[in-house]
């Protein structure tokens, strides 16, 4: 149960990584991306395709740039991961106190 939640964390670090990426770099094509980031191109690829199905990035002849969503994305972005946060927070169990009822 938490092997799947870990997964999914690490593959949103790793869409984030690349998306802080086209947007330092853009436009930024997927060898560099690659070899900065050190994950392989299949990988890279993906991201960038979920990021593009997300409409925050396009791409360009000369590679992968932002589009009109992607800073209202980055705005929003660090409240959301507070609230995720927060509520993982909340499901923490105390086990002493668990194991005396």
């Amino acid at each position: 149960m938490i092997d799947r939640l870990e997964k999914e964390v690490d593959m949103l670090e790793r869409h984030l990584q690349v998306l802080k990426m086209v947007i330092e770099n853009e436009p930024i094509g997927i060898v560099k991306m690659s070899n900065e980031t050190g994950y392989p191109h299949h990988k890279v690829r993906y991201s960038l395709r979920v990021l593009e199905e997300e409409n925050l990035i396009e791409p360009s002849s000369q590679g992968a740039i932002t589009t009109e969503r992607t800073q209202e994305f980055v705005d929003e972005l660090d409240d959301k991961l507070d609230e995720i946060g927060d509520k993982l927070a909340e499901m923490r169990i105390d086990s002493a106190a668990e194991l005396e009822n």
